[in-house]
């Protein structure tokens, strides 16, 4: 969508690269059977659906763009949209749709990086909540992140521990004014297993994924976890996120850290890059992946949490060789390092 602040940075990073100004093939065009042109011979960028009100309720079906709930319908169009984009004649695509595919469905995800031995936490699925009690129960967990299967920005993740009869479930999801669930700023916590029933009921029909919690290492009062942009399969920008609550994502109140913490210990700054190269190396054909990764509460061990294709929203940060570019124009220059054409920002 034009004005969107991923059109405008990476459209400004492709004009102050010298390129000509970027086309845009808005998502509801994609998703409204509209036809798709395109300058012939140019490469074409696939981005997030985004702040587009319309385009949500295109995936999703009408109603509240800030409700929970509705990934396995936005996921069926989502990934429709896809192999249209797939198919506009003339062009290159920057990125796989397939692997698009792949790294918004969450137990597929997990399975491909643990398949390919990336360290990622134990996990299993569940489509209910009488299945998520009986997989902790038989996995033997007491603290576990559920998450929508096809969810983001920590849309509907509950942060659960249980104590005998005793649970905590920390989520962003709040009962709205019409009775249904909603994504709130403000990060709470449900303390009786009816409250945890009724918040699962909404989002189980959609599929979850259920890992067992990583302990993260703490600085101070807060835990924190790394996301780790790659470009070409390159670490090339990272951020610490620091919460007291389980939920590090910065619109949920975590803050920006200190990189410090990571890079000063030794062999850990090398173990993360490995790691984060390790998930890149799985989606060959993405120009572009925003890694999750954690650091244990031992400060050596890692575990990815998710492997994001949109990840690259991150402004006011430079790139870890000191370049100072930002992740777009990291982007950019790796496309004309290999292919010298029109880039455009495309769905």
């Amino acid at each position: 969508m034009a004005g969107d602040r991923r059109v405008t940075m990476f459209r400004a990073a492709a004009v102050a690269a010298g390129l000509a100004e970027p086309f845009l093939i808005p998502w509801r065009d994609v998703l409204t059977g509209r036809p798709l042109g395109a300058p012939e011979g140019a490469l074409l960028r696939v981005d997030s659906p985004g702040e587009d009100a319309e385009a949500d309720a295109l995936l999703r079906g009408p109603g509240d763009p800030a409700r929970v709930g509705g990934g396995a319908r936005w996921y069926a169009a989502f990934t429709a949209g896809l192999a249209r984009v797939a198919a506009v004649p003339g062009v290159r695509l920057l990125g796989d749709v397939g692997e698009i595919g792949v790294m918004f469905d969450k137990r597929r995800c997990h399975a491909v990086l643990r398949e390919a031995g990336v360290p990622v936490p134990p996990a299993f699925a569940a489509s209910s909540y009488a299945e998520l009690r009986d997989g902790l129960a038989r996995e033997g967990w007491t603290r576990a992140f559920v998450k929508p299967a096809h969810g983001s920005s920590a849309s509907g993740v509950i942060a659960l521990q249980t104590a005998g009869d005793r649970v905590r479930a920390v989520t962003s999801a709040a009962w709205g004014p019409g009775g249904g669930l909603v994504n709130s700023l403000r990060v709470r916590a449900y303390t009786s297993w009816e409250e945890v029933r009724r918040v699962v009921d909404v989002l189980a029909g959609d599929g979850l994924h259920v890992e067992r919690w990583f302990p993260k290492a703490s600085h101070g009062e807060s835990a924190f976890d790394l996301r780790v942009v790659t470009v070409a399969g390159r670490p090339t920008h990272a951020v610490v996120r620091m919460s007291r609550t389980p939920m590090t994502n910065l619109h949920l109140g975590g803050r920006r850290g200190d990189l410090g913490l990571v890079r000063s210990r030794a062999g850990l700054w090398e173990r993360v890059l490995e790691v984060c190269a390790g998930a890149a190396a799985c989606f060959p054909g993405s120009l572009m992946t925003g890694v999750d990764v954690m650091v244990g509460a031992d400060w050596r061990s890692v575990a990815v949490a998710e492997v994001n294709a949109f990840g690259d929203l991150l402004p006011g940060l430079d790139d870890l060789h000191g370049h100072g570019r930002d992740t777009y124009a990291e982007q950019v220059r790796a496309v004309l390092a290999n292919a010298p054409a029109p880039v455009g920002p495309g769905g």
